[in-house]
This record gives structure tokens, sequence and C-alpha cells, in this order.
């Protein structure tokens, strides 16, 4: 789960930069180290209560490449609707994606820097929680490349190890992509458990009811079989009558 001081140092940024939504890079004062533009991401579960609006902020630069993957794991009440309204917006409050299925994916370029907004509403269910798998970050093409030039220049490396170190940042792009193609795989593995637990318990409950009812229904045959073939002993004084 998301630990509540990144969530609450989150809004406390976001309070700090208001709606100004600045479209260019923020500028480092003369000596200061640039900006990290590293990629990071997140994975957890949240409860959405009924009839419920929960949102997140997450940090991006531009020119990067934002990305939410989400699916619904389980749902309670009567209907058990799970359908989920997700958006995603921008600084200045812009709707840059949307999706209303029970699972989905949100894909963009980030066009300025800023609190991207997630938000999922549970409008569909209004007497039913439900359980979301969220998998999202963000994640900066060039950013390795840099790191390299930077590296160069300041360590003076010889071809043979540049070499390597080239092949070594992209097998670790590549091993970032599959990390996230896995928890897509995740996301899917934890609905169908869940499912598969639902239905357990669906079938375990309605057989012992059917079990009941004909147990009941014997009881009541044989009760009232009985009472036909029920006869009165006779005596002098109490006779049958035709």
């Amino acid at each position: 789960m998301l630990k509540s001081g990144v969530l609450g140092c989150s809004v406390f940024l976001l309070l700090l930069v208001g709606g100004r939504g600045q479209k260019s890079e923020m500028l480092a004062s003369p000596g200061d180290e640039p900006l990290f533009r590293g990629s990071d991401q997140y994975d957890f579960s949240i409860v959405v209560p009924a009839s419920g609006l929960q949102c997140l902020w997450h940090f991006a630069h531009q020119s990067g490449r934002f990305y939410f993957n989400y699916e619904v794991q389980w749902v309670t009440g009567i209907g058990k609707d799970r359908h989920i309204s997700a958006t995603v917006n921008s600084p200045r409050g812009l709707i840059l994606g949307s999706s209303q299925e029970v699972r989905g994916q949100i894909n963009f370029h980030t066009q300025e820097t800023g609190f991207y907004q997630i938000c999922l509403n549970n409008f569909h269910n209004r007497f039913g929680n439900m359980q979301v798998f969220l998998n999202f970050g963000v994640y900066y093409d060039g950013y390795e490349e840099m790191q390299q030039q930077k590296d160069e220049e300041r360590k003076h490396l010889n071809d043979t190890l540049a070499t390597i170190e080239a092949s070594t940042v992209k097998v670790q792009s590549y091993v970032f992509h599959m990390w996230r193609y896995y928890n897509f795989a995740r996301m899917r593995k934890g609905a169908d458990f869940y499912l598969l637990l639902s239905n357990y318990s669906y079938v375990t409950w309605w057989s012992a009811a059917q079990s009941l009812v004909i147990v009941a229904a014997g009881y009541l045959q044989l009760h009232f079989l009985k009472r036909l073939f029920h006869t009165r002993s006779t005596t002098d004084t109490n006779k049958p009558r035709c």
C-alpha cells in the first residue's frame, strides 16, 4: 500500500505549486544538481467505497511517458457491477485519459511538469465497495543516454567499458518493461483469484440451502403420508361411524 507519509507529502507539495501548472522545467540555481529524471512506479490495491471517489497525485516532469493500469479485483453489495470510472488529469485539471471498464490502461506523454491526478469513481455501485489494483508510474526516454554521457565525460572511460555500460542500460530498460507486463499479468491473476473465491462461496452456500430444502421437503412429505394412514383405536364407547 502507498504510505500515508508519501501521499501527505505529495498533497503538501501540490498545495505549494497551486494551480500554476508550469509548462517548462523548473530552473536550478547555479551550482545545483539538475532534477532527477529517473523512472519511478507504484503498484498496490485500494478500496473505493460505494458511490465514492478516491484520488491520488503523482509527480512527473515534462517529456516523460506516464502509464496507468488498473484491474477491479472484487466487489461487494447486491448489484456487483464491476465497472469503475477512472480518469487522469493534468496539473492544469484537463482530462488526459479516461476509462469505464473492469480493467483498463491510460498512457500518454507528459507535456508539463507537475502533479498528475488519478481518480477512481465508484458511481456504478451505490451499495457496494470495490477493491482495485493500481499500477502506475512514469519513465523518461533519453535519461539513460544523458547519464551515460556524463559518466563518460567525468571518468574518461575506454570504448570497451562504454559498450558494456550501454548494453547494461538497454538491459535495465528491457527489465523495466518486463516488470510492467508482469504487473499487468499479476492484476489479472489477482482478479481471477477473488472471482474463484466468490464462486466457491456461492456454490457452498447454495448447495447447503438446497440440501436443507430437500431435507425439509422429505420430512413434510413423510408427515403428510403418515397422517393419511392414521387410524383411531376403537372401544365400546368410541366406535367409528359411517
